[in-house]
């Protein structure tokens, strides 16, 4: 009796596991096999990646973080280097897996790629701190030049935020080739205030001491996430999944502190959160 108990018991133990193990999200069989995932990336956006200066290597938080989540998925991470406007065709074609690399979700965006965003941020002006004395708040942008990178959502955004507070006197956009691009501009006196990220800004201002001064507050709510194919729900789920754990065992709030990013977390991993 008490041999037929424990067989019973150990049956329902296997038959529980073996459910469970069914109801975990699955990895697309060519990753399971290779062992690794292949992912975009374009090392130009510091903190979030960036080729460090002495050694040439990949480094930032996108990275530690891709590292991190791989771990806990079980594989490792091959990192594909690629141009801003060729990580979209590179998914869709299938020659990444995903794309992680500082990439805001956009709803414009959805029809290709399902994203699991992992990070908030919000474009935010600032200009040079040697001029602040010129902008005592928000409205003193108005009829001044602002300048981002033409790439991102930052146009559409500051021409909102114009409409809205500037009225009769609108900000002048100028569109620049990035994120540098726009500080070199603004360093230059070629235009007057610039537009970047709120989550690269105080890493930049590091590396920069008593060069820019930020004015105001982000003027709009963005998600940053992982960009992997539509059909691919398998790993959007074992992806998020990750990303919950790194948040439950605190491996994500360590690594938010280290690139100085603790304002930017998430409390859990979201699914299309763009707009």
């Amino acid at each position: 009796m008490v041999k037929r108990l424990i067989a019973i018991g150990l049956i329902a133990l296997s038959t529980a596991a073996a459910a469970q193990d069914a109801a975990k999200p699955a990895l697309p069989p060519e990753v399971v096999k290779s062992g690794t995932l292949k992912v975009a990336i374009v090392p130009n956006y510091p903190p979030m990646e960036f080729k460090n200066p002495e050694t040439g290597q990949l480094t930032g938080f996108d990275v530690d973080f891709g590292d991190a989540l791989a771990k806990k998925l079980g594989i490792k991470i091959a990192w594909q280097e690629t141009s801003f406007d060729q990580m979209m065709p590179a998914l869709a074609t299938g020659r990444v897996d995903a794309i992680l690399s500082g990439m805001t979700d956009l709803a414009s965006r959805h029809e290709t790629a399902t994203f699991v965003d992992y990070l908030r941020s919000g474009p935010q002006f600032f200009v040079r701190k040697a001029r602040e004395a010129e902008f005592t708040g928000m409205a003193s942008l108005c009829g001044k030049k602002a300048g981002a990178s033409r790439r991102t959502s930052f146009p559409r955004e500051i021409t909102a935020w114009s409409e809205q507070h500037c009225k009769d006197n609108p900000v002048v956009f100028v569109g620049t080739e990035g994120s540098a691009d726009a500080r070199t501009q603004l360093k230059q006196g070629r235009i007057d205030a610039a537009v970047q990220g709120n989550e690269t800004l105080p890493y930049v201002m590091g590396l920069e001491p008593d060069t820019y001064k930020p004015l105001g507050a982000p003027i709009a709510l963005q998600y940053t996430g992982i960009a992997i194919p539509v059909k691919e729900t398998g790993l959007q789920q074992a992806v998020a999944g990750a990303l919950d754990a790194l948040i439950a065992d605190g491996t994500y709030k360590a690594l938010l502190d280290k690139w100085k990013l603790t304002e930017n977390g998430v409390d859990k991993a979201l699914i299309n959160g763009g707009k």
